[in-house]
């Protein structure tokens, strides 16, 4: 009895299924013995020294240009001040205080109502103030919208230094995105007891917001890094298309993963957030940050560690570890934006480092994360360099990679530290760190720093031209002899582990030149 023909057809396109899958699976399933010559030869070993001091140099050059455009660029945050006491309907100190915030548009982006109190002594210390907060929108036709949930009221901290006759800048409210043409605002204080009522000298009120000079400032520049970031990839996935993917080195394949996440974290999608009043847009920003920078974390430790246990890369001892550590990076810093994000919609005045309880909590979990990871990142890189020191080829990669990845390390810090000073490691939060950007330099430096690192690594990881050649040359151990490059004499070769093997090259090559001599 013949089986139904459906029947047949089904098993033969179960059984190519199969086929499809085990291809797939050899092609992501490195050698057992990974050696250079078996995998897609990188263009970092064919540079001589003279090729790497102009790779440094043009990053450099690249990292200096990028900076010195935002030195020159406009000021990010634009400042509007108003004295509290003349805007209070009886001059009390307490208020209320009527605001009226600059006409805005969707290039202003956000908004901060900030609060200055000035003493006439430093004597205090520590003080909790409670502030009251009305919010009301005008529109485009100058009519008055009440906001929903539009009264609100917080505690807040004032803290005073004690040689410093002004407090610490109070965040009244933050708007994430603006929904109004202007924004009316109420403040008043309330519990102000009489004693800290006599110390007022003044009260001050800031408007914070996005210049609209910047904003198109960065809407250029976001968009040459997604055309450069697309450039990129494009070209270094097209240079291992002569490779079967199971060829691919640990860092190529790592590289064809940064770099679509690059494009995501220049964002093609960010001019949505002048076209659309959402929180969307800017969430989504967050988010593919926040993805880029982990996955970035991943990387280093894949490599380093991965560069020598190559071909036992299971998913259990080898990936897991490191997807727990960053995994969870990156769920902490995602969970606090999109807290902070949900609460703003509600409440404009909400902040997660004053409004939450277990705030601390996370901090010291987040915390000890890093500290875990950076032990761990040391932990391999160490471990890395005492083992593969004297192994050819493998060393270099090790050496330029760690060597790049430090420069850019120690660039970060020093941007952070000029950026915050001190207080880098204190109770900032999302909304508030971005008042502390003081011109374009800062957006840039961060920007084409990681940008202009991704493309040296594509650069020097991505094959050459004669790159399919000289990796077959080199499968054959008997002409690997014989072809040996000037650079290859400058990093060494692979087969110069032992004699034994240097003579069993020489004695393949013998044969192999008689019996061409006999043909």
């Amino acid at each position: 009895m013949e089986r139904p023909e459906s029947l047949e057809k089904m098993k033969q396109l179960c059984r190519r299924i199969q086929d499809a899958f085990r291809e797939l699976q050899e092609d992501l399933t490195p050698y057992k013995t990974e050696r250079f010559y078996r995998l897609a030869p990188m263009r970092l070993y064919t540079l001589s020294k003279r090729h790497f001091v102009l790779v440094f140099v043009v990053f450099f050059f690249c990292f200096g240009v990028s900076t010195l455009i935002g030195v020159s660029g406009p000021k990010i945050i634009s400042e509007n001040y108003y004295n509290g006491l003349s805007l209070s309907t009886n001059a009390s100190k307490s208020g209320p205080f009527d605001l009226q915030s600059p006409l805005l548009s969707n290039y202003n982006q956000q908004l901060w109502l900030t609060c200055i109190i000035q003493l006439y002594s430093s004597n205090l210390s520590w003080e909790e103030l409670g502030v009251k907060v009305e919010l009301q929108g005008v529109m485009q036709d100058a009519s008055v919208m009440r906001i929903s949930n539009n009264v609100h009221n917080k505690n807040r901290s004032l803290r005073c230094a004690a040689h410093q006759q002004a407090c610490d800048e109070i965040i009244v409210l933050h708007l994430g995105y603006l929904n109004y043409t202007q924004y009316k605002i109420n403040v008043s204080f309330r519990n102000l007891q009489d004693g800290l009522k006599d110390k007022i000298k003044n009260v001050t009120f800031v408007f914070k917001m996005y210049s609209a000079t910047f904003s198109q400032v960065e809407i250029w520049f976001r968009f040459v890094f997604v055309v450069m970031t697309f450039i990129v990839t494009c070209v270094f996935a097209h240079s291992l298309r002569k490779f079967s993917m199971r060829d691919w080195g640990i860092e190529q394949k790592w590289m064809s993963v940064l770099l679509p996440l690059l494009l995501l974290y220049n964002d093609p999608f960010f001019p949505l957030s002048f076209l659309v009043n959402s929180w969307f847009p800017g969430t989504l920003d967050a988010f593919f940050q926040a993805l880029f920078l982990c996955a970035l974390l991943l990387f280093w430790l894949c490599v380093y560690h991965g560069i020598r246990v190559q071909g036992d890369r299971r998913f259990l001892s080898f990936y897991l570890p490191k997807l727990l550590i960053v995994g969870l990076l990156w769920l902490s810093a995602v969970t606090l934006g999109i807290w902070q994000t949900v609460n703003e919609l509600q409440d404009p005045t909400y902040q997660y480092n004053v409004d939450i309880q277990n705030f601390q909590g996370m901090k010291v979990f987040f915390l000890l994360l890093v500290a875990v990871y950076v032990l761990y990142l040391v932990f391999l890189v160490l471990c890395a360099c005492s083992e593969l020191k004297n192994a050819p080829y493998t060393d270099l990669r090790l050496k330029f990679l760690t060597a790049l990845t430090l420069l850019v390390l120690v660039i970060s810090v020093v941007i952070l530290y000029l950026r915050f000073g001190s207080k880098a490691l204190q109770d900032n939060f999302v909304s508030e760190l971005s008042t502390h950007y003081q011109n374009s330099a800062e957006f840039l430096s961060f920007y084409g720093l990681l940008n202009f690192y991704l493309y040296t690594l594509a650069f020097v990881y991505s094959p050459s031209t004669s790159a399919l050649y000289d990796s077959q040359l080199k499968d054959n151990p008997a002409f690997s002899m014989l072809n040996d490059s000037d650079d290859d004499v400058i990093y060494g070769s692979d087969y110069e582990e032992t004699p034994l093997q240097n003579g069993r090259a020489i004695k393949a090559s013998a044969k192999y030149q008689d019996e061409s001599g006999s043909d």
